[in-house]
C-alpha cells in the first residue's frame, strides 16, 4: 500500500479467541469463493469453528481454476478467465497475505493498453500515480482527447466523478444509466467508447444498463480516488495453485473443514441455533452467487422477513459472458502485451496472452513452440458458435500473426452468474447484516457502503460478515482498508453538491 490517504476502518474490539468462551461458536459458510473464504478466515483466526460448504469441486468461486482436457487428450489448466489484482484491492490482498505474506505469487503486468476499432491506442504506462494529475496526463496524451475537448466538458456534470462518497453518490446517480451520464459530461465519443466503456463492460454489462453511480465509484476506486494507479498484478500460475490451495492449507491449519462438491439447499431454525441442510451452527454466512443465494432463500421459510426476502430475490444477474481460450502452434509476436482491452471491436472485449505470466501456459508454449491466448466477450447477445467465430476473427485482425497458426486445442466458458449493478438497484440491494441474528450475507452483489468493487467488494463484505458474527459473541474483529471514502478535492466536492 503506497497511498497515504487510504482509510483504515477500525476493527471492533473484543476477546481474541473463541475457545476461551463458555461455548465455542460454530459457523457454516456457504460458498467457497473470495467472499466465503474471507469470512471463513476472519472467523477461524478468532478461534471460531468453521465449515465451508462449496457447490463446486474447487475453491475460488468465479476466480477458480481446474484441470481440463483438450480434444487430443492432453491435460491443461483452465479457468473462467483473466482477473486483475489491483494494488488498491487492500482487503483482497490482506486475505491473500495469510498464505503468501509477501504476495510473492503475484507479478506485475507492465502495461494495460486499450485499442479501438479505428486503431487508436491508449495506455496507462508511465502515468503519474497521484490524482488529478493521472487523469489529466491520460487525457492530454490520449489520441481520443484534444485540448478543445477538455474545454467543452460539462464541469458540473463531471464533478461527481471526483467527489465520490458512498452512499451519497448512489443517492445522486443510481437512477441514471452510465451511458446517459457520460453524454451529460460531454465526453468526446471516441474517449467515451475507449476509456469508459471498456471499464463498464468489466462489470459484465453495457453502459446503457449499468448504474452511473457504480461507474463513478469504479472511477474513484481505480483512478481519481486512489494514488495506487491503474497498475495491477496477476498470479504467476493458475489460480488454484497460486492462491486457493495455499489458502486452503492455511485455513485447514486453523481447523476449518471443507465440504466441496456439496450444494447447500436451505437454512432452518434449530432451536436457538441454525442448520444448513442439517449441519447445525451458531451462525451462517451466505456467500453464494446470486442464483445460489436466491435459491437458498426461496427454500428457507424460516428466513421469514418479506421485505428482506424481496430484496434478495430481486437481485439481478448480468448478461452472459464468453471466455474462449486457444492453444496455438505458433507464438504471438514478442511485443504483444499480456493484456489488451478493446473498444468498438464487438464482440471482443479483451485479449490475454497467458504464457506471458502464467507458469502452466508458459510451460505449454515452450514445449509446443506456440502460445496460449484467451478472448473475452462480455454482455453477450449472440449464441456461442457465432461468438467464437467472431472472436477468432478479431484476434486475427489485431494479431495478424495468429491467422496462420493452427488451433491445437480450445476450451470455452459460457457463463451467466455475475451480479448486475443496474440502474436503481442500490437502494434495494441487501446488506451484509440481515434481520436474523446469526445469519449474514457476503459477496460482490451485496451492499456495503464503502468504495469497493468486484473482487474487492467480495473480500470487504467477507471481512464485514465475519466482524458482524464475531461482535455477536464479543470477539475482536478485523480492520478493513479502503481508498479514501470521499473525493480528494474539496472544490470538486462543492461543485458536485451544487449539481444536486
Amino acid at each position: 500500500m503506497t497511498d497515504r490517504r487510504a482509510v483504515r476502518h477500525r476493527a471492533p474490539a473484543g476477546a481474541a479467541d473463541a475457545r476461551t468462551l463458555p461455548h465455542r461458536p460454530e459457523v457454516v459458510v456457504v460458498g467457497g469463493g473470495i467472499a466465503g473464504l474471507t469470512a471463513a478466515t476472519g472467523l477461524a483466526e478468532r478461534g471460531v469453528a468453521v465449515t465451508v460448504v462449496e457447490r463446486e469441486d474447487e475453491l475460488g468461486g468465479r476466480v477458480s481454476a481446474w484441470t481440463d482436457r483438450l480434444a487430443d487428450g492432453s491435460t491443461v489448466s483452465m479457468s473462467r478467465g483473466f482477473h486483475a489484482f489491483f494494488r488498491q484491492y487492500y482487503n483482497l490482498r490482506a486475505l491473500l497475505r495469510r498464505a503468501d505474506p509477501d504476495l510473492s505469487r503475484l507479478r506485475p503486468v507492465a502495461d494495460y493498453p486499450l485499442v479501438d476499432g479505428e486503431g487508436r491506442r491508449d495506455t496507462f504506462r508511465g502515468l503519474p500515480s497521484t490524482p488529478p494529475w493521472n487523469a489529466l496526463a491520460f487525457a492530454l496524451r490520449s489520441p481520443t482527447f484534444r485540448v478543445r475537448d477538455l474545454l467543452r466538458l460539462n464541469a458540473r456534470a463531471a464533478a461527481p466523478l471526483a467527489a465520490v462518497s458512498v452512499p451519497g453518490t448512489y443517492d445522486r446517480l443510481d437512477d441514471v444509466d452510465a451511458a446517459t451520464f457520460l453524454e451529460r459530461i460531454n465526453f468526446p465519443p471516441a474517449a467515451r467508447h475507449l476509456a469508459f466503456e471498456v471499464f463498464s463492460r468489466s462489470f459484465f454489462a453495457p453502459p446503457s444498463e449499468m448504474s452511473a453511480a457504480e461507474l463513478a465509484t469504479m472511477f474513484h476506486l481505480y483512478f481519481l480516488g486512489s494514488s495506487e494507479g491503474l497498475v495491477f498484478d496477476v498470479p504467476d500460475s493458475a489460480y488454484d495453485t497460486a492462491l486457493w490451495e495455499p489458502l486452503r492449507a492455511y485455513l485447514a491449519g486453523l481447523g476449518v473443514r471443507f465440504r466441496t462438491g456439496t450444494e447447500a439447499g436451505s437454512v432452518a431454525r434449530d432451536g436457538s441455533r441454525w442448520a444448513v441442510d442439517g449441519l447445525a451452527a451458531d451462525g451462517v454466512v451466505l456467500a453464494a452467487d446470486v442464483s445460489g443465494l436466491r435459491s437458498i432463500v426461496s427454500a428457507s421459510p424460516d428466513l421469514a422477513d418479506e421485505d428482506w426476502r424481496s430484496r434478495v430475490l430481486g437481485l439481478r444477474i448480468a448478461p452472459p459472458f464468453l471466455v474462449h481460450r486457444l492453444w496455438l502452434d505458433h507464438p504471438v509476436a514478442p511485443d504483444r502485451p499480456a493484456f489488451l482491452a478493446t473498444g468498438g471491436l464487438d464482440p471482443l472485449d479483451n485479449i490475454s496472452v497467458l504464457d506471458r505470466y502464467e507458469r502452466e501456459a508458459a510451460t505449454w508454449a515452450a514445449e509446443h513452440g506456440g502460445s496460449v491466448v484467451e478472448l473475452h466477450a462480455y454482455a453477450c447477445a449472440d449464441e456461442v458458435t457465432v461468438l467464437r467465430k467472431q472472436l477468432v476473427g478479431r484476434l486475427h485482425q489485431l494479431y495478424p500473426e495468429t491467422a496462420g497458426a493452427r488451433i491445437v486445442g480450445e476450451l470455452v466458458q459460457w457463463r451467466r452468474d455475475c451480479p448486475l449493478f443496474g440502474v436503481g438497484d442500490f437502494a434495494r440491494r441487501p446488506r451484509v447484516r440481515t434481520p436474523f441474528d446469526g445469519v449474514v450475507l457476503a459477496g460482490d452483489g451485496i451492499r456495503i457502503d464503502l468504495p469497493v468493487a468486484l473482487m474487492e467488494r467480495a473480500a470487504a463484505t467477507g471481512w464485514h460478515a465475519a466482524n458482524c458474527l464475531l461482535a455477536r459473541w464479543g470477539l475482536a474483529g478485523h480492520e478493513l482498508t479502503t481508498v479514501p471514502v470521499r473525493g480528494r478535492f474539496a472544490p470538486l466536492r462543492a461543485l458536485a453538491a451544487l449539481g444536486g
